[in-house]
């Protein structure tokens, strides 16, 4: 594979991190990825990323920061984030992963979370490879009728 480079993600990347979403989970629901990566829609808490080969966006990788959530000061939240099946398992989510972080350590934010499907094996073991664990947090879900 030819050399990864991670960039910062720009609005004109929303087709390919399209692509990569719907080639990732056909069934999931479509997301407007040109709203979310417009800069007047972002803010500077944000840090979204792209891996690029050979000038094709390859992976993705957005998060956001919260303060004063559930008892924590501040932290970053990884919200977003895919790399296209068929380079999976070469390092890429990885490079992307170590760019967010190098991020939210500049910005002295210590905690970075993320929320994984308790039955997505493959990303939950991807996660846990950069050193997530469980935390002290329960996630919990209502259905708004």
């Amino acid at each position: 594979m030819s050399q990864v480079k991670v960039r910062r993600i720009r609005k004109e990347d929303a087709p390919q991190v399209s692509r990569i979403a719907r080639a990732i989970d056909k069934a999931a629901p479509a997301i407007d990825f040109r709203r979310i990566l417009d800069p007047g829609f972002r803010t500077s808490s944000e840090a979204g990323f792209v891996a690029e080969v050979e000038g094709k966006v390859v992976g993705y990788m957005i998060g956001t920061v919260s303060s004063g959530s559930f008892g924590l000061d501040k932290c970053a939240w990884i919200v977003l984030f895919g790399v296209d099946p068929k380079l999976m398992g070469q390092g890429i989510g990885k490079q992307l992963a170590e760019k967010v972080f190098e991020y939210y350590r500049k910005r002295k934010i210590k905690n970075v979370l993320t929320t994984v499907k308790w039955d997505s094996t493959d990303i939950l073991s991807f996660f846990k490879t950069l050193g997530f664990d469980r935390s002290e947090f329960i996630n919990l879900h209502k259905v708004l009728e």
